[in-house]
C-alpha cells in the first residue's frame, strides 16, 4: 500500500484498470459499466491518502466535456429544431429529476454534494460530478468544507449509480411493455414494416445474406424493354448496370433496349433481385468480363432539401442520373445504427454509407453532404482552441448575492463544444477530431477525473455510508424510474409515439446505454433507437449542467 500511496499515478492508472475490469460484470441485461467500477476501486484505493493534482482532474475533465459536446453538436442543434416531439421527453427527465431532488433535499436535509451525487447516480450520467464539483468551489464555504462535500458527490453517486441503472433497464424493458400491454418484439416488428422494411430487415445486426448483391441472367421476357422501364418496375431498387450482347459489352444507359440472348448484370436490394428473377430468364455464371467494381463511401447528411426526409423519398428528390444505382446500406446517429429504412426520417449529420459503383456513389456523394474525413489525425489546432473558448466561457460569472452562478470549465468547454461540433459539419475542412479519437478522449478523460475524485473522496465515503444507509438507495431507484414513467404517461397518451420508439426515447432521455442495448435485444430490431438518438443528444447536454443548478439550490434550501 506504501507503493501505491507514493505514486498517484500508478493509484491512476491501477484504478482505471481493475475498475473497467469490474465494470465487465453483468447480470442479465445490467452491467455496472468501466466509470462506476473506476470510482468505486478509487474510493477504496483512497482509503491509503494517495490524491492526484487537481490540475490532472481540471484537464482530464475538460478533455472530456468538450469531446462530448462535439461529438454531440449536430444533432443537438437539429434536434432541438425539428425534433421536439420525442426531444421534449429530455426536458420532462430534467424538470422531474429536479424536483424529486428539490424534495430529497428538503425531507432529507441532503448537502449540495450529496444531492449533486444523488443527481450524477439516479440519472446515470457521470458528468455531472465534474460540473457539480466545480459549483462547489464557488460557495461561500471553508477550503475543508468543500473537500468533504466533493467526497459526498463520489460516495453518492457509487451508492445509487447502480442502482439507478437497474431501475431505468428494467422499467424501460420489463415493467414499462406490460403498463401498455404490448408485446414489444411484435410491436417492434411491425413499426419496422410500417417503416418499409421486410422479413429480416433492420434487425440492427449482421445477417448470414447480404442486403444488396449483383447477379447475372439472361434477358428472358424483358426483351423489347428499355433498361429505365425495366428499373422503375422494381422502384429503382433494381439497377441493370451492364449487358453483354454476344461479344459485345454495353454500359446499360436508361433508354438501351433489351435484346434477346442479352446477359444482364442485376445489382441491387438482395429481395427485389429476388423478385425480378421471375421476369428474367435463367441465371448464368457471372461472367467476369462483366463483372464490375463496387464501394462503398461514408458521407456526412448536409444538404437542405434532404434533412428531414424519408429515405424512400430520396430517390424522388434527386434525379435518375443521381439515383441510380447507388443504395444505403448503413446509417449512423451519433455513432448508433439506425434502420436504413424506407420510412426512417433522415437528419442533419448523420452519417450514411453509400453502396454502388464508384462513379454512381460519387455523383450521390457529392449531392447528399461531403465525405467523411479520410484522415485519422486529430487536428490539435482546432481541439485546443476549442477547450480554450469553452474555458473562457466558463470564467463569465453573475454574482447574486452570497452566490457565483457560472458555467464552470465543465459548462463551458461543453458549450464550446457543442458549438465546435457543429461547425466541423457545416465547414468540413475546418478541424478534424475523428470519432475513435474523440472516444478516447471521452473515455479516458471521464476515467481519469473519476479516479482524481474517488481517490480524494476516499477517507470521507465510509462516513457518508453511515448516515444515509440504504435510503440513498431508494431515492435513486425513485429519481431513475419516476421520470421514465412521467415521460411513458406523456409519450404515449399525448404525444403517440410509437411504443420501441417512445421506450428508446425514454432510455436516450436517461442516457443509458445498457438500456438501450436491452431494448434493442428484446425488440429483435433497432427501431428503438430511432428516439433513443434524439433525446440522448439533448440529454447529454441538458443533465451536466443540473450538476450547478442542484448544488446552488441545495445550498439555498439548506
Amino acid at each position: 500500500m506504501d507503493f501505491i500511496s507514493n505514486r498517484p499515478e500508478v493509484a491512476l492508472f491501477l484504478a482505471i484498470a481493475l475498475g473497467h475490469l469490474i465494470g465487465w460484470l453483468r447480470v442479465g441485461p445490467v452491467q455496472l459499466g468501466g466509470i462506476c467500477g473506476t470510482l468505486i476501486v478509487a474510493l477504496v484505493l483512497g482509503q491509503s491518502g494517495v490524491v492526484l493534482s487537481p490540475d490532472l482532474r481540471a484537464v482530464a475533465f475538460a478533455l472530456f466535456i468538450f469531446a462530448l459536446g462535439f461529438t454531440a453538436g449536430p444533432q443537438f442543434f437539429t434536434n432541438l429544431r425539428n425534433g421536439w416531439r420525442y426531444g421534449i421527453l429530455s426536458f420532462v427527465e430534467v424538470v422531474t429529476v429536479v424536483i424529486l431532488i428539490a424534495v430529497a433535499v428538503v425531507v432529507l436535509k441532503l448537502d449540495p454534494g450529496t444531492a449533486a451525487g444523488l443527481l450524477a447516480g439516479s440519472a446515470t450520467e457521470s458528468a455531472v460530478i465534474g460540473t457539480a464539483a466545480e459549483a462547489l468551489g464557488r460557495l461561500a464555504l471553508p477550503a475543508e468544507a468543500v473537500k468533504a462535500l466533493e467526497s459526498n458527490i463520489a460516495t453518492a453517486y457509487s451508492i445509487t449509480y447502480l442502482f439507478g441503472l437497474i431501475a431505468i433497464v428494467v422499467f424501460t424493458s420489463q415493467i414499462a411493455p406490460l403498463l401498455l400491454r404490448i408485446n414489444l418484439r411484435k410491436e417492434a416488428a411491425m413499426l419496422a414494416h410500417a417503416l418499409g422494411a421486410e422479413d429480416g430487415d433492420g434487425n440492427g445486426g449482421g445477417t448470414a445474406l447480404p442486403s444488396i448483391v449483383g447477379r447475372a441472367f439472361r434477358a428472358g421476357s424483358t426483351v423489347g424493354q428499355t433498361v429505365d422501364a425495366f428499373e422503375r418496375e422494381y422502384k429503382h431498387l433494381v439497377t441493370i448496370q451492364r449487358i453483354r450482347r454476344g461479344g459485345e459489352l454495353l454500359e446499360a444507359t436508361p433508354g438501351l433496349v433489351i435484346h434477346d440472348n442479352d446477359v444482364l448484370l442485376i445489382f441491387g436490394r438482395r429481395k427485389a433481385v429476388i423478385a425480378a428473377q421471375e421476369r428474367l430468364g435463367d441465371e448464368v455464371p457471372l461472367p467476369p468480363e462483366i463483372n464490375l467494381p463496387i464501394v462503398s463511401r461514408d458521407v456526412v447528411l448536409d444538404r437542405r432539401e434532404a434533412i428531414g426526409q424519408k429515405i424512400g423519398a430520396l430517390r424522388q428528390l434527386a434525379g435518375a442520373d443521381i439515383h441510380r444505382g447507388v443504395f444505403i446500406a448503413r446509417l449512423r446517429r451519433l455513432q448508433n445504427d439506425v434502420p436504413p429504412l424506407p420510412g426512417t426520417v433522415l437528419q442533419r449529420a448523420d452519417v450514411l454509407t453509400l453502396y454502388g459503383t464508384e462513379p454512381a456513389v460519387d455523383r450521390a456523394l457529392a449531392e447528399l453532404g461531403h465525405p467523411m474525413p479520410a484522415t485519422d489525425k486529430t487536428d490539435l489546432v482546432y481541439l485546443g482552441l476549442g477547450v480554450v473558448v469553452g474555458m473562457l466561457i466558463g470564467s463569465l460569472s453573475l454574482k447574486i448575492g452570497t452566490l457565483d452562478l457560472t458555467l464552470g470549465t465543465g459548462g463551458g468547454a461543453l458549450v464550446s463544444g457543442l458549438v465546435f461540433g457543429w461547425l466541423r459539419t457545416r465547414h468540413p475542412k475546418l478541424g478534424t477530431l475523428p470519432a475513435p479519437a474523440a472516444e478516447v478522449l471521452k473515455d479516458l478523460g471521464l476515467a481519469t477525473f473519476i479516479a482524481a475524485v474517488g481517490l480524494s473522496a476516499g477517507p470521507d465515503a465510509i462516513r457518508l455510508i453511515r448516515e444515509y444507509g440504504l435510503v440513498l438507495p431508494v431515492i435513486g431507484v425513485l429519481v431513475s424510474a419516476v421520470p421514465a414513467a412521467v415521460s411513458l404517461l406523456i409519450g404515449h397518451r399525448l404525444l403517440k409515439i410509437e411504443a420501441p420508439i417512445l421506450l428508446g426515447a425514454i432510455a436516450g432521455q436517461h442516457c443509458s446505454t445498457p438500456t438501450i442495448s436491452a431494448l434493442v435485444s428484446i425488440a429483435g430490431n433497432s427501431t428503438p433507437v430511432i428516439g433513443y438518438t434524439v433525446t440522448y443528444a439533448i440529454s447529454n447536454v441538458l443533465l451536466p449542467l443540473l450538476g450547478p443548478i442542484v448544488v446552488w439550490m441545495a445550498f439555498a434550501l439548506g
